[in-house]
């Protein structure tokens, strides 16, 4: 049987950046000490841990250390060794597991799991070189999506073939050994689900959200998504179903994509807080990253229920490649905006930064608060709507 973890306790995580960041404020709330690893001396975490331990993500000894002064470790990236994980079992609790951690890694483990336990995929092969790669097209599309097994986030290690010609450029740009192929698919919308899962075996499942990405990086989010009640209720099911088949301990985030005939198909897990689920902050009576700490540590799980609908739009390091700051001030007028940042010290293009979330009494009118918001800083124009 386990045993709460209370607070006054310590606990680790295995990443710094700002999903580490939110948890450890959350963590500190709730009245525990918080100690996190990263290679970065300067991580966004680290102003609000107690310590850190600067060391590479594939460090045994560091992830050894870092257990030792903890009574229990969670994660907010996957890029964790699994033999880092594995020793750091040794010490102290580590939630979620190494062996899903090992499986979320790896895109063509991934596919084959969910495949071969009865969860719908679209169409994909796992291809290892770059006339596997047109072959898979030739028989798929040819019009399909790439994505290196290993490694890769927000649009990183992955690229879209048109026609068969392209295979070659399309191959040396992963630069990989191995990738998963995918067709592609007529959406009608991205969703995804996030599920809580404590040791115990309590679970609680947040509404899904409806996601919008640009360039392959998530621009904006609703929740909870204005989608079809049967839609929502499948997509709760088939999360549920993958929590418990995983036996996760802490959170599991399932994003799909619904087609527009109806039919729901899983893209990929993240076994950590999530980008499309930051609006919980605003939205929900327990946010994601007190759900994680909850969790993590064997408590009673909050309260999943919508207090106000919400939307969240990413702040990307573009932002700041200008000659003056963004005018903050001038998104903070809009009535129901709120700023968050992540402490990062240098942006880049491409780079999350922050975002804006927005209440409302509809998510649509969330999401055109937090439009308008954007729209002050100077972001790249207005943002669609759902249908």
């Amino acid at each position: 049987m386990s045993r709460p973890i209370l607070p006054g306790k310590t606990i680790g995580i295995l990443g710094g950046g700002q999903l580490g960041r939110m948890t450890a404020l959350a963590a500190r709330t709730l009245g525990y000490q918080v100690h996190a690893l990263d290679p970065d001396p300067d991580c966004a975490a680290r102003p609000v841990l107690d310590r850190l331990v600067t060391a590479p993500f594939d460090d045994v000894e560091a992830a050894v250390d870092l257990a030792k002064g903890c009574d229990v470790v969670t994660l907010e990236i996957e890029t964790i060794a699994v033999a880092a994980i594995e020793a750091a079992a040794r010490v102290a609790p580590v939630r979620p597991s190494a062996q899903i951690l090992g499986m979320v890694q790896d895109r063509g483990v991934q596919k084959g799991w969910l495949a071969g336990n009865g969860f719908p995929v679209g169409p994909f092969r796992e291809v290892g070189s770059a006339a596997e790669l047109a072959a898979a097209a030739a028989a798929m599309g040819p019009a399909c999506f790439i994505k290196a097994c290993r490694g890769g986030y927000d649009g990183r290690g992955q690229g879209q073939l048109m026609d068969l010609a392209g295979a070659e450029g399309v191959w040396a740009q992963l630069g990989g050994d191995r990738a998963v192929v995918e067709a592609a698919l007529d959406l009608e919308a991205e969703l995804s689900v996030l599920v809580a899962r404590t040791p115990s075996g309590k679970l609680a499942v947040y509404p899904p959200a409806l996601n919008h990405h640009r360039d392959r990086i998530l621009e904006w989010s609703l929740l909870p998504g204005p989608i079809p009640a049967t839609v929502t209720g499948q997509a709760v099911q088939i999360a549920l179903d993958l929590a418990v088949g995983l036996a996760i301990e802490g959170l599991l985030v399932v994003e799909m994509f619904l087609r527009r005939d109806g039919r729901l198909l899983v893209n990929e897990l993240a076994p950590r807080p999530h980008n499309s689920y930051h609006a919980s902050e605003v939205a929900c009576a327990t946010s994601q990253f007190e759900q994680a700490v909850r969790a993590a540590c064997d408590l009673p799980l909050g309260s999943v229920e919508i207090v106000r609908p919400a939307a969240i739009v990413n702040l990307l390091g573009d932002l700041w490649m200008r000659d003056a700051p963004p005018p903050f001030e001038a998104a903070l007028e809009i009535p129901g905006v709120r700023l968050h940042l992540y402490g990062k010290r240098v942006a880049r293009p491409g780079r999350k930064m922050g975002h804006l979330s927005a209440t409302g009494r509809t998510p649509e009118e969330a999401l055109a608060a937090a439009k308008l918001a954007m729209a002050r800083l100077g972001g790249r124009g207005p943002l669609p709507l759902p249908a």
